[in-house]
């Protein structure tokens, strides 16, 4: 799955067409011998993008097809190839262009005109390929200092593995491997909803305007969570945990 999370820090970069040119060609490949770029580079890995709105649009928009395809085709007068680039993208970018929107300890400079500017450098598309999208707010002192303990990484390992388990077995005999990479077909016969499921969904549907495309998304997290929980059916409470997990989409 793919991750977007807000964070609270202030680093600015602004670069210039030349350089958004290079990033671009740096990222899903090109030149005038065509070489593959880092969405290739990541196939079956994670590609993580810091500052994500500080991309130049073009630069940005370029990740469509591999996150909807998982392949990447560069054409260039020499030939036309296609990669593979099969990635789990991982990005950050702050609350606000001052990076404070929303800290009780500072105040933001940013009238909300800026925020959503500056918020809408990320396109509506880009966003729904995007399968989550989470607040992650500044780390207080007392809860850096506390010696409460939470789950081992062992007991998060063994969750996830025995989730990944359920879904091999799910998809045994066909060409994927985990809820992420469903098609609509498998999506309608193993995100089956009850009435309960379907009236939540339909609520935030209208009410948060959202696509088809993330419809899908927050079918596949449902079912994720579920499996994590061991449950051979969605329940309203895996929905709605799944539909917090957009957050963003408020500003769409």
């Amino acid at each position: 799955m793919n991750f977007l999370s807000k964070t609270r820090c202030n680093i600015t970069l602004n670069p210039s067409p030349y350089c958004t040119m290079v990033i671009d060609v740096s990222l899903v490949g090109g030149g005038t011998f065509p070489r593959p770029g880092e969405v290739s580079l990541a196939h079956n890995g994670v590609l993580f993008l810091d500052e994500l709105p500080e991309f130049g649009k073009s630069v940005l928009e370029v990740l469509r097809q591999p996150l909807e395809d998982g392949f990447v085709t560069v054409t260039r007068a020499a030939a036309a190839v296609t990669y593979p680039a099969r990635f789990m993208l991982v990005a950050a970018l702050n609350p606000c262009p001052c990076g404070y929107y929303g800290d009780g300890r500072k105040g933001c400079k940013c009238n909300m005109h800026e925020i959503q500017r500056y918020l809408k450098k990320i396109s509506g598309p880009l966003l729904d390929r995007i399968d989550i999208h989470i607040e992650v707010p500044a780390v207080k002192y007392q809860q850096l200092s506390t010696e409460a303990v939470g789950d081992s990484s062992e007991m998060i390992k063994k969750r996830v593995n025995d989730a990944r388990n359920i879904q091999r077995a799910r998809f045994s005999g066909t060409k994927i491997y985990c809820n992420a990479h469903m098609s609509s077909r498998h999506i309608k016969k193993f995100c089956v909803l009850d009435e309960e499921g379907h009236s939540l969904l339909k609520t935030a549907i209208d009410k948060f305007n959202l696509s088809g495309r993330a419809y899908d998304k927050v079918l596949k997290v449902s079912r994720t969570i579920a499996d994590l929980e061991k449950e051979e059916n969605i329940k309203i409470q895996h929905i709605s945990e799944a539909l917090q997990y957009r957050g963003l989409d408020r500003y769409f």
